[in-house]
């Protein structure tokens, strides 16, 4: 079993690359999805929120997402505490996904992960696929996409790793700046080299 990452940062375009990967044939976990299942209703995650954030559990018994994120945003301390809980689970959420995989014959998984280099997690990995923009593409997407002010895109890329010191990390980059053709050639010889390895 080989694990590949794939990052990227908001309005990278990664979503798209994804996309693409699992139209090729690959295997690809995403983080995030794994991140909203393990603080479901009844979840020991979410028991954890809930006692450490009060208050952040609706009436339906589900996560606010919007109150806990109002709560964490730019408090590290407040962010880290949320991170010790959500990480574990996980992780082992995602071991799980792995054996699953290898049960049914899977030999690539690919892992989408937003703050995989953040995270330390990327030298464990067989390889990192980064998908990359400039900068200044990157807070236009982003303004365009979320509705923002420069100053609003500003504060949410500051909230991430620069996708140029990313760059230093990855085994490939995938630039997202053309267009849609541009982006699957590369992406194409990206799962051809994860096939290749091992």
């Amino acid at each position: 079993m080989r694990v590949f990452g794939l990052t990227g940062g908001i309005a990278s375009g990664k979503s798209t690359v994804t996309w693409m990967l699992r139209e090729l044939g690959a295997e690809v976990v995403d983080a995030d999805v794994l991140a909203r299942e393990v603080v479901e209703p009844g979840t020991p995650a979410l028991a954890a929120i809930a006692e450490r954030f009060p208050g952040v559990v609706g009436p339906d018994g589900r996560l606010d997402r919007p109150k806990l994120g109002a709560r964490v945003f730019g408090d590290d301390a407040e962010r880290a505490a949320l991170n010790a809980i959500v990480h574990p689970a996980v992780r082992d959420a995602f071991a799980q996904r792995l054996n699953d995989a290898e049960a049914r014959g899977v030999s690539r998984v690919v892992y989408d992960v937003p703050l995989l280099v953040e995270s330390g997690m990327h030298p464990w990995m067989d390889g990192m696929a980064l998908v990359w923009v400039p900068r200044e593409v990157q807070k236009a997407r982003l303004m365009a996409r979320d509705g923002l002010d420069a100053a609003g895109a500003e504060a949410r890329l500051a909230a991430q790793l620069p996708l140029d010191d990313k760059r230093a990390h990855a085994t490939w980059v995938i630039d997202n700046r053309g267009d849609l053709a541009a982006t699957r050639a590369q992406v194409e010889s990206v799962w051809r080299a994860m096939l290749a390895r091992g």
